[in-house]
């Protein structure tokens, strides 16, 4: 059986107890930044020990260029915000393994609402699973839960980056996104960046999510009210093929493929969804 770590309230817990060398390294991080160099995030790409599974969504999801967009360097402490099954977690861990910091932000189940609390449950026991078992990777990350109605995603101004992949459209459906922003302006350093990434409705009104996707300009509305500043756009996970006008939305088209096998082979064509990809900046004073 597979001891899974334990699931502490946010700002206190570690998935391990870590060794006391770890532990004042952790508490003593470089003075100086890291290079620019990339070297070390193309290792953590390229590591054995991501899924086969998660490698093959590479051509949609660029997390090379996504990660270089967002400044992401190996020295940095980044909050990841519901990092799901741990896409990302493969090669973020890695990454701040040595010289930075990794959070995987995780819902608590029993703050989300009772009809979600089941699937909440299960991916987070999925993702605390992977962490298990491989702690020569994921022994630095530190698991921390919220409550989505009053989230606190740790010590004001102590994270360089907030990172949050797809997530901002459930946060609209739920009616917290001004809590969620106002939460990620609070946590990030002043001069810290939040990189988004979620599911891009065509341009025009504002949308309540139900279908997956969102404007560009809602979810710039929703972070600048928040008190953050665009810093900027990238087309890097943007796909022209998708049309935005699918029966189940958004999970109409891989990976999700709601429709089973009807019209698999349209849907697989045209891949994964356009997707916006915007870096902000919480402002230095």
């Amino acid at each position: 059986m597979i001891r899974k770590p334990i699931r502490f309230a946010i700002a206190f817990a570690a998935i391990a107890c870590i060794p006391a060398s770890l532990t004042a390294a952790a508490q003593n991080p470089p003075a100086a930044p890291m290079t620019a160099d990339t070297s070390a995030l193309d290792a953590a790409i390229a590591g054995s020990w991501r899924n086969p599974n998660n490698v093959a969504r590479d051509k949609y999801r660029h997390p090379k260029e996504t990660l270089t967009f967002f400044g992401v360097r190996p020295d940095q402490s980044i909050v990841e915000i519901t990092p799901g099954t741990g896409w990302y977690t493969e090669i973020l861990a890695p990454l701040l393994h040595d010289h930075g910091h990794y959070f995987g932000d995780i819902e608590d189940p029993a703050s989300v609402k009772p009809a979600a609390r089941a699937e909440t449950d299960d991916q987070n026991n999925q993702y605390e699973a992977k962490l298990a078992l491989r702690p020569d990777l994921y022994v630095m990350t530190q698991v921390r839960s919220f409550d989505p109605a009053a989230p606190v995603l740790g010590p004001a101004n102590s994270a360089d980056v907030v990172l949050t992949f797809r997530n901002v459209h459930n946060w609209v459906m739920d009616g917290r996104q001004a809590a969620m922003f106002k939460a990620i302006f609070t946590v990030l350093k002043p001069g810290g960046v939040l990189g988004v990434t979620d599911h891009r409705a065509n341009p025009g009104p504002a949308t309540d999510g139900t279908h997956g996707y969102l404007t560009e300009q809602q979810v710039i509305d929703y972070a600048t009210a928040a008190g953050l500043v665009l810093d900027g756009k990238s087309e890097i996970n943007a796909n022209p093929k998708d049309t935005k006008d699918y029966p189940k939305g958004v999970w109409t088209l891989p990976p999700t493929l709601t429709l089973g096998e009807t019209d698999r082979s349209k849907y697989l064509a045209i891949g994964e969804s356009d997707r916006m990809t915007l870096r902000f900046v919480k402002p230095k004073k």
